[in-house]
């Protein structure tokens, strides 16, 4: 296997790297030539006291790493592939509180209590009362003629959706907003944020939930809350592991999901053809390919608990590998022409989710719904949107985020 021709010290947790573009072509080489790839780093510069990790290119692969947990862990190293350099273990090791972050059995135990929140019959629920959102944030968007479409649009409904959910009061989710952009954004130096705000909002927000859960537990409504709450045994969640719950929400079910849409609003916009498409058809496929073309989450990374072998690459015991979704995500051995947005794609095999396994995204029923109903209501109310200026992104080792895209609203 040949050695890829990139650039000497290219990395792909590189925040610098994403703050411009996703790594697309790179990620090519490395698929066609090593498609799991040693990259080295400088000692400890992810926060985890190491020189490097692997990097999984093919979607095959990702989803090999993603199925077997007995052979890859998130839980020893967590499943955050960078942190600053600055992060103690200590502060790491909390972050493996959160379900993202655990194994099976403690993993299964959780999710089984949480995904009562999540069945087909909540998300339906909820339907209703997201679609009348959707039109009203769509409806005070257009009155200001033009805006953000990251904070007037993209955001609200995911910060709502979370609100409805789990019975925040609607007032409260600037409060989130605020929290969770806090949280992800160390790596960005224009938005200000150090280790240490980060870590506070995230107490902040893990306090707000447990108090939340603590009026539950004493008077218990007709609410999600109440039913992963009510009674501290094995069939329920404490008020510290609904706190980490809520956390994972802010980030999970809403910078993902706020990513997602926007993303999708300026591949419409610079791919007019499917944005008429959209228009007359609604085709059911659009969001499948709004979250493939988007992929919110670049990578996560596991850590080998043993020596193994993986794409040819022997891999050792302690090693930390990374999953790159953005590359399985444009794997021209799964999609017929990955780079083509095309909201017929169909089938659509994305791991824009997850890559199967224990982890894969609880909320994908309720990520859907979302982007559905909010591209329904731009369609109606906005037939005409147009970008007003070019995305600017985020600057993330391992989100595909933007904090702001200038639109007129039509």
């Amino acid at each position: 296997m040949s050695c890829p021709a990139l650039p000497e010290g290219f990395d792909f947790t590189d925040p610098d790297v994403y703050q411009h573009r996703v790594p697309l072509p790179e990620f090519a080489q490395l698929r066609g030539t090593a498609p799991v790839w040693w990259n080295a780093q400088p000692h400890g510069i992810a926060g985890f006291g190491d020189d490097g990790y692997w990097v999984v290119t093919r979607h095959e692969d990702v989803k090999e790493v993603s199925t077997k947990p007995d052979l890859f862990s998130a839980h020893l190293n967590t499943s955050i592939i960078r942190f600053n350099a600055a992060m103690t273990r200590d502060q790491i090791d909390v972050q493996k509180l959160i379900m993202l972050n655990m194994d099976p059995p403690e993993h299964t135990r959780v999710r089984q209590i949480v995904q009562r929140g999540f069945t087909p019959r909540a998300i339906r629920a909820l339907e209703d009362a997201l679609r009348g959102r959707a039109t009203r944030i769509v409806e005070a968007a257009r009155a200001k003629g033009t805006g953000d479409f990251v904070t007037d649009i993209a955001c609200e409904l995911p910060l709502q959706a979370i609100a409805e959910l789990i019975g925040v009061p609607q007032d409260d989710r600037a409060r989130i907003f605020d929290w969770s952009n806090k949280m992800i954004a160390y790596d960005d130096p224009e938005l200000a944020i150090t280790e240490e705000v980060g870590t506070n909002a995230a107490m902040e927000l893990i306090s707000y939930a447990m108090n939340l859960a603590a009026a539950r537990k004493e008077c218990p409504a007709k609410d999600i809350v109440s039913r992963l709450v009510a009674a501290e045994d094995e069939g329920n969640l404490g008020s510290d592991e609904f706190g980490f719950f809520v956390l994972l929400l802010a980030v999970a079910g809403n910078e993902t999901t706020r990513n997602a849409i926007t993303h999708g609003m300026h591949a419409f916009l610079t791919h007019p053809d499917q944005w008429e498409l959209y228009k007359r058809e609604r085709p059911e496929t659009a969001a499948e390919e709004i979250v493939r073309w988007a992929t919110p989450v670049v990578a996560f990374q596991r850590t080998a608990t043993q020596d193994t072998e993986l794409g040819g690459a022997k891999i050792k015991q302690g090693q930390r590998v990374g999953i790159f979704y953005s590359s399985a995500n444009n794997d021209p051995e799964v999609f017929d022409r990955p780079e083509v947005f095309d909201i017929t794609r169909d089938p659509n095999p994305h791991l824009g989710f997850g890559g199967g396994g224990p982890h894969f995204c609880l909320g994908k029923s309720l990520a859907i719904l979302e982007i559905n109903l909010m591209f329904h209501a731009l369609a109606d109310a906005m037939p005409d949107i147009s970008l007003a200026g070019d995305p600017r992104r985020l600057r993330s080792a391992w989100l595909n985020g933007v904090k702001e895209l200038r639109v007129r609203y039509g």
